[in-house]
């Protein structure tokens, strides 16, 4: 058999990219914040967190490829390449590049076919939601918010989620900043002040709180919080940029769209 036959991946999308093509029997270690598929949390070790990993349990497994994602994985990156393992730095921040990172993984897997089908069904995916969000007469505005303390908007997969599911980002002119700093919103009032008619909160790692959201001071005055479109989209299915961004994530963020469609018709 070809490619790696030992691969460690330290984020939940590479494990959950790897099962969808049938490759999981090369997985020797995850991410302990792997939720999809469930099955990989009981079948394999966890050895990392996200920005922190245990490099003896790394190396203990004998790995001969180690798989990471984004600037914030780069120490753990450099340790083990300094400790003579193989490492593969993926860095999306895109749906393209999402879709770049299944074909990347399927070749180094020897999986190519397999995953050319999952971009495929993937970018089909895409064009239907685009086709629908055409066709919709009104877009409402959508705010996002990734942390609460401070305040920090979308990324940049998350920004064109919306515009896929028929919405309009508020923060649109953030989301191209890869580092979380960079999409920080300094003054709440910035968020009263763009009027979303929607608010989806996922605050990466802890437990969404829309009442702690709509109590802030002055957010009574925005539209969502007012007509009670305050919604919650768990972090796993729309933050780990792999393909749960487009089926699961997209999905919901369709459904809430066609929710507040429905109720604008009614009260508009």
């Amino acid at each position: 058999m070809n490619g790696p036959q030992r691969i460690v991946c330290l984020t939940g999308e590479t494990t959950e990219v790897l099962y969808l093509l049938n490759q999981q029997w090369r997985i020797a270690g995850i991410s302990g914040y792997t939720t999809r598929p469930a099955a990989a949390r009981k079948e394999k070790p966890k050895v990392a967190a996200f920005t922190s990993a245990n490099i003896g349990k790394i190396l203990a497994l004998n790995p001969d490829l180690v798989l990471t994602c984004t600037n914030l994985q780069a120490d753990i990156a450099a340790a083990l390449i300094k400790a003579g393992i193989e490492v593969h730095a993926f860095n999306q921040r895109s749906l393209a590049g999402i879709l770049q990172m299944v074909s990347t993984l399927g070749a180094l897997v020897d999986a190519a076919e397999a995953a050319a089908a999952l971009r495929a069904e993937l970018e089909r995916q895409i064009a239907s939601a685009r086709a629908a969000a055409e066709s919709m007469a009104v877009r409402p505005k959508i705010y996002f918010e990734e942390w609460n303390e401070p305040l920090i908007s979308g990324i940049g997969w998350v920004s064109e989620i919306i515009e896929l599911a028929g919405g309009n980002d508020c923060f649109a002119e953030l989301a191209g900043q890869a580092s979380a700093k960079g999409r920080i919103i300094d003054d709440p009032n910035r968020v009263v002040e763009r009027q979303p008619d929607i608010i989806v909160g996922s605050w990466c790692g802890k437990k969404f709180r829309p009442e702690q959201l709509a109590g802030r001071p002055g957010w009574d005055l925005i539209p969502a919080v007012r007509d009670g479109f305050v919604r919650e989209i768990k972090s796993a299915d729309i933050l780990q940029p792999g393909p749960a961004v487009l089926q699961h994530g997209l999905r919901q963020m369709q459904h809430i769209v066609r929710q507040w469609s429905a109720w604008q018709a009614a009260h508009g």
